[in-house]
């Protein structure tokens, strides 16, 4: 196989397996986790800036986020962009800082979390296939070229078939883990 199918490949899949650690790293699983403010824009000074690059985001205990912001004067943009970005806990300050106490979470919401795992799970298997049918199309077009032989076409579309099995195998192994992270009590 042609080595830059195979690294474009490999590049693409670990791109997709990175944005699904992010998406699943904002999905709250009742312990306090800086990257749930990761999508948090604070409009600060008539620009949207990313909460993390205003302010310090600290875990004083297993149930608190501690926000700290550079500014003092932005404290109620930061309240306001948390309300905003609809995370489900609500901020409260006092005067330096802004709090968010994460709730416990409920079974039932529990049942919730796991099932938007589920489907961002789908997502990014759904995007490693997707990746796997356009290295199968240059495939058999390098094929038709004359480019490839026909053992090395199956030998190549063998080659593709393993290394998105393998992505599939780890999206499930992440989801499986963030999983049983949201059902532990």
């Amino acid at each position: 196989m042609s080595k830059n199918l195979m690294d474009s490949l490999s590049d693409k899949t670990a791109k997709t397996i990175s944005v699904l650690k992010e998406e699943l790293n904002t999905v709250r699983a009742g312990r306090a986790n800086p990257a749930l403010l990761d999508k948090v824009m604070v409009d600060y000074y008539g620009s949207p800036t990313p909460l993390k690059n205003i302010s310090n985001i600290s875990v004083p205990d297993p149930r608190t986020l501690l926000i700290s912001p550079f500014d003092p004067k932005s404290i109620g943009e930061i309240e306001k962009a948390i309300n905003i970005a609809n995370i489900g806990i609500n901020p409260s300050n006092d005067g330096k800082n802004v709090r968010l106490v994460i709730p416990q979470v409920t079974e039932e919401r529990r049942k919730e979390l796991t099932k938007t795992v589920k489907k961002i799970g789908e997502d990014a298997k759904v995007a490693i296939r997707n990746l796997r049918r356009d290295a199968n199309d240059d495939l058999k077009k390098q094929e038709k070229t004359g480019e490839l032989t026909e053992d090395d076409l199956k030998k190549d579309l063998d080659d593709v078939q393993k290394a998105t099995d393998k992505a599939i195998k780890e999206i499930d192994d992440i989801c499986a883990a963030k999983e049983k992270e949201i059902m532990e009590v």
